[in-house]
Protein backbone atom coordinates (compact mmCIF):
# COMPACT_ATOMS: atom_id res chain seq x y z
CA UNK A 1 0.00 0.00 0.00
CA UNK A 2 0.83 3.51 -0.45
CA UNK A 3 1.39 6.42 2.31
CA UNK A 4 0.54 9.61 0.28
CA UNK A 5 1.80 12.56 2.46
CA UNK A 6 -0.15 15.81 1.34
CA UNK A 7 2.00 19.04 2.71
CA UNK A 8 3.88 22.35 1.36
CA UNK A 9 6.79 23.28 2.53
CA UNK A 10 5.93 26.75 3.54
CA UNK A 11 2.48 25.39 5.42
CA UNK A 12 2.83 26.34 9.41
CA UNK A 13 1.03 23.57 10.26
CA UNK A 14 2.63 20.94 8.10
CA UNK A 15 6.24 22.05 10.04
CA UNK A 16 4.43 20.94 13.16
CA UNK A 17 3.33 18.16 12.00
CA UNK A 18 6.88 17.21 10.51
CA UNK A 19 8.33 15.93 13.29
CA UNK A 20 5.33 13.63 13.89
CA UNK A 21 5.21 12.28 10.11
CA UNK A 22 9.11 11.12 10.14
CA UNK A 23 8.79 9.66 13.27
CA UNK A 24 5.29 7.72 11.73
CA UNK A 25 7.80 7.20 8.49
CA UNK A 26 10.43 5.27 10.47
CA UNK A 27 7.84 3.00 11.92
CA UNK A 28 5.97 1.87 9.11
CA UNK A 29 8.78 2.72 6.20
CA UNK A 30 8.97 -1.25 5.88
CA UNK A 31 5.11 -1.87 5.28
CA UNK A 32 4.14 1.06 3.42
CA UNK A 33 5.65 2.90 0.47
CA UNK A 34 5.66 6.79 0.99
CA UNK A 35 4.86 9.55 -1.17
CA UNK A 36 5.26 13.15 -0.19
CA UNK A 37 2.94 15.53 -2.17
CA UNK A 38 3.59 19.23 -2.48
CA UNK A 39 0.62 21.11 -2.55
CA UNK A 40 0.76 24.02 -3.90
CA UNK A 41 -0.12 26.35 -1.08
CA UNK A 42 0.97 29.92 -2.57
CA UNK A 43 1.14 29.87 -6.21
CA UNK A 44 0.48 32.21 -9.08
CA UNK A 45 -1.36 35.60 -7.28
CA UNK A 46 -0.59 34.28 -3.58
CA UNK A 47 3.40 34.37 -4.26
CA UNK A 48 4.80 37.56 -2.67
CA UNK A 49 7.47 38.67 0.11
CA UNK A 50 6.87 37.61 3.42
CA UNK A 51 6.12 41.00 4.36
CA UNK A 52 2.78 41.10 3.12
CA UNK A 53 1.82 38.15 5.60
CA UNK A 54 4.47 38.48 8.51
CA UNK A 55 1.86 40.17 10.81
CA UNK A 56 -0.30 36.88 10.10
CA UNK A 57 2.65 34.71 10.84
CA UNK A 58 3.45 36.36 14.15
CA UNK A 59 0.45 35.23 15.42
CA UNK A 60 0.02 32.14 13.90
CA UNK A 61 3.31 30.28 14.54
CA UNK A 62 2.93 30.44 18.60
CA UNK A 63 -0.48 28.66 18.71
CA UNK A 64 1.99 25.89 16.20
CA UNK A 65 4.71 25.55 18.55
CA UNK A 66 2.71 25.30 21.59
CA UNK A 67 0.34 22.62 20.33
CA UNK A 68 2.91 21.13 18.33
CA UNK A 69 6.18 21.37 20.46
CA UNK A 70 8.33 22.63 17.70
CA UNK A 71 10.45 25.46 17.43
CA UNK A 72 10.70 28.39 14.95
CA UNK A 73 14.45 29.55 14.54
CA UNK A 74 15.75 33.07 15.26
CA UNK A 75 16.82 33.09 12.18
CA UNK A 76 13.41 32.51 10.14
CA UNK A 77 11.60 34.77 13.25
CA UNK A 78 14.05 37.62 13.57
CA UNK A 79 15.66 37.49 10.27
CA UNK A 80 13.68 36.54 7.22
CA UNK A 81 10.62 38.16 8.42
CA UNK A 82 11.95 41.35 9.80
CA UNK A 83 13.89 41.81 6.62
CA UNK A 84 10.47 41.43 4.71
CA UNK A 85 11.95 40.89 1.37
CA UNK A 86 12.14 37.24 0.82
CA UNK A 87 9.16 35.67 -1.57
CA UNK A 88 7.47 33.26 -0.59
CA UNK A 89 6.64 30.70 -3.29
CA UNK A 90 5.55 27.24 -3.43
CA UNK A 91 7.27 26.77 -6.47
CA UNK A 92 10.68 26.62 -5.97
CA UNK A 93 10.64 23.79 -2.40
CA UNK A 94 8.34 21.97 -4.32
CA UNK A 95 10.71 21.60 -7.02
CA UNK A 96 13.47 20.89 -4.80
CA UNK A 97 11.49 17.77 -3.56
CA UNK A 98 10.63 16.07 -6.73
CA UNK A 99 14.30 16.67 -8.10
CA UNK A 100 15.11 15.07 -4.67
CA UNK A 101 12.53 12.43 -5.47
CA UNK A 102 14.78 11.22 -8.59
CA UNK A 103 17.56 10.46 -6.77
CA UNK A 104 16.33 8.72 -3.55
CA UNK A 105 12.60 7.95 -3.82
CA UNK A 106 12.48 6.24 -0.37
CA UNK A 107 13.52 9.26 1.63
CA UNK A 108 11.19 11.88 0.02
CA UNK A 109 9.59 12.09 4.51
CA UNK A 110 13.07 12.88 5.69
CA UNK A 111 14.07 15.10 3.23
CA UNK A 112 10.62 17.49 3.49
CA UNK A 113 11.74 17.14 6.98
CA UNK A 114 14.37 18.64 6.33
CA UNK A 115 13.53 21.10 3.54
CA UNK A 116 10.64 22.34 6.54
CA UNK A 117 13.73 22.90 9.20
CA UNK A 118 15.81 24.92 6.80
CA UNK A 119 13.41 27.09 6.50
CA UNK A 120 11.45 27.65 9.42
CA UNK A 121 14.66 26.88 11.91
CA UNK A 122 17.19 27.92 9.72
CA UNK A 123 15.87 30.64 7.60
CA UNK A 124 16.49 29.46 4.01
CA UNK A 125 14.78 31.31 1.90
CA UNK A 126 12.28 29.65 -0.50
CA UNK A 127 14.28 30.79 -3.87
CA UNK A 128 17.48 29.69 -2.71
CA UNK A 129 18.18 26.66 -4.69
CA UNK A 130 21.91 26.44 -4.09
CA UNK A 131 21.05 25.96 -0.22
CA UNK A 132 18.43 22.79 -1.52
CA UNK A 133 21.70 21.33 -3.49
CA UNK A 134 23.11 21.46 -0.25
CA UNK A 135 20.18 19.71 1.57
CA UNK A 136 20.49 16.99 -1.33
CA UNK A 137 24.45 16.53 -0.60
CA UNK A 138 23.65 15.89 3.23
CA UNK A 139 21.47 12.70 1.59
CA UNK A 140 24.20 11.47 -0.67
CA UNK A 141 23.49 13.22 -3.49
CA UNK A 142 25.86 14.53 -6.41
CA UNK A 143 25.46 18.69 -5.58
CA UNK A 144 25.94 18.97 -9.38
CA UNK A 145 23.65 16.38 -10.31
CA UNK A 146 20.74 17.52 -8.09
CA UNK A 147 21.05 21.14 -9.81
CA UNK A 148 20.92 19.78 -13.41
CA UNK A 149 17.81 18.00 -11.93
CA UNK A 150 16.13 20.39 -10.27
CA UNK A 151 16.25 23.14 -13.42
CA UNK A 152 15.11 20.19 -15.63
CA UNK A 153 11.96 21.47 -17.29
CA UNK A 154 10.38 18.20 -16.49
CA UNK A 155 11.41 18.65 -13.17
CA UNK A 156 9.08 21.61 -13.49
CA UNK A 157 5.99 19.59 -14.89
CA UNK A 158 6.71 17.12 -11.85
CA UNK A 159 5.88 19.98 -9.20
CA UNK A 160 2.88 21.11 -11.34
CA UNK A 161 1.86 17.16 -11.41
CA UNK A 162 2.37 17.42 -7.76
CA UNK A 163 0.13 20.37 -7.23
CA UNK A 164 -2.61 18.87 -9.36
CA UNK A 165 -2.83 15.62 -8.17
CA UNK A 166 -3.27 17.80 -4.63
CA UNK A 167 -6.52 19.30 -6.07
CA UNK A 168 -7.53 15.66 -7.35
CA UNK A 169 -7.37 14.20 -4.26
CA UNK A 170 -9.97 17.12 -2.65
CA UNK A 171 -7.33 18.48 -0.77
CA UNK A 172 -8.11 21.75 1.05
CA UNK A 173 -5.99 22.21 3.70
CA UNK A 174 -2.47 21.03 4.80
CA UNK A 175 -1.13 18.79 6.05
CA UNK A 176 -3.44 15.63 4.96
CA UNK A 177 -2.43 11.63 5.16
CA UNK A 178 -4.13 9.38 2.70
CA UNK A 179 -3.82 5.67 2.11
CA UNK A 180 -4.11 3.93 -0.98
CA UNK A 181 -4.70 0.32 -1.25
CA UNK A 182 -3.97 -2.07 -3.88
CA UNK A 183 -7.79 -1.53 -5.47
CA UNK A 184 -6.34 1.63 -6.03
CA UNK A 185 -8.97 2.95 -3.17
CA UNK A 186 -8.28 6.08 -1.37
CA UNK A 187 -8.87 6.42 2.60
CA UNK A 188 -8.37 9.47 4.52
CA UNK A 189 -5.86 8.82 7.38
CA UNK A 190 -6.00 12.07 8.75
CA UNK A 191 -6.68 16.22 8.37
CA UNK A 192 -4.50 18.79 9.36
CA UNK A 193 -2.54 18.39 12.45
CA UNK A 194 -2.43 15.37 14.85
CA UNK A 195 0.10 14.10 17.17
CA UNK A 196 1.96 10.48 16.81
CA UNK A 197 -0.61 8.91 18.80
CA UNK A 198 -3.69 9.91 17.02
CA UNK A 199 -1.81 9.70 13.95
CA UNK A 200 -1.01 5.61 14.91
CA UNK A 201 -4.71 5.01 15.86
CA UNK A 202 -6.39 6.61 12.52
CA UNK A 203 -3.99 5.11 10.51
CA UNK A 204 -4.93 1.67 12.06
CA UNK A 205 -8.53 2.07 11.41
CA UNK A 206 -8.07 3.57 7.49
CA UNK A 207 -5.61 0.03 7.54
CA UNK A 208 -8.35 -1.88 8.45
CA UNK A 209 -10.98 -0.67 5.88
CA UNK A 210 -8.41 -0.51 3.29
CA UNK A 211 -7.24 -4.54 3.96
CA UNK A 212 -11.19 -5.48 3.99
CA UNK A 213 -11.48 -4.50 0.42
Amino acid sequence: MTLYYIYDALCGWCYGFSPVMNEFHETHRHELSFEVISGGMITGERIGPIGEVAGYIRQAYKEVEERAGVTFGKAFLEGMMEKGTAIFTSEPPAKALTAFRHFHPHEQIPFAHALQHAIYFDGMEPEDIEGYGLMAEKFGVDRSDYLRRFNAEDNAYAAREDFMFSRQLGVEGFPMVVLKNTQEQYYLVSRGYVNAAKLEEQYSRALNAASDR
